[in-house]
């Protein structure tokens, strides 16, 4: 029996991750200007994340990276408020409770950095995601918040931390 591992990211998962982010945009027909797929920072995840009030999580299993998601203080966000941001699986890593998984890590991280709530952008192709966002506790913006720079993205949604 394999058990799944999440830790903290490192520079060697960089090229991983990139592939396993892309390829499921193109999956879900979502690999479009003003998304990650374009964003050259999705080749460095590792260097992204250094701020200290921002976090990501790596699942792996038997040494090989299933995904990843993280935290981040995006620009314009209220101080107490930060984003979920890269939730991506490999394709035959999902359906199996590791998206909830990294998010539960993701929140806990959220609290224990003081944050109060958490937003997020998707977008409709991500079909499988939206409802595990609901079902996590996430609540629909009528705009966004922020300036992630993700113009793609026209899924605005918000989380009370202390649910």
């Amino acid at each position: 029996m394999t058990t799944i591992n999440t830790r903290s990211i490192r520079p060697s998962d960089n090229k991983a991750l990139a592939i396993i982010i892309r390829k499921a945009l193109e999956e879900f027909n979502a690999n479009k200007p003003g998304t990650v797929y374009f964003d050259p920072t999705t080749d460095e995840l590792s260097a992204v994340f250094t701020d200290p009030k921002s976090k990501y999580f790596v699942a792996e299993e038997n040494g090989v990276i299933l995904g990843g998601s993280g935290i981040y203080p995006t620009a314009n966000l209220p101080a107490d408020t930060c984003e979920l941001v890269k939730l991506y699986l490999h394709k035959d890593a999902r359906g199996k409770g590791i998206g909830k998984l990294l998010m539960e890590k993701c929140f806990d991280a959220a609290r224990a950095l003081g944050y109060k709530k958490m937003y997020l952008e998707t977008l409709p192709e991500l079909n499988i995601a939206v409802p595990l966002y609901e079902r996590s506790g996430f609540t629909y913006l009528p705009a966004p918040l922020g300036n992630s720079g993700h113009h793609g993205c026209d899924i605005w949604m918000i989380k009370d931390l202390s649910q």
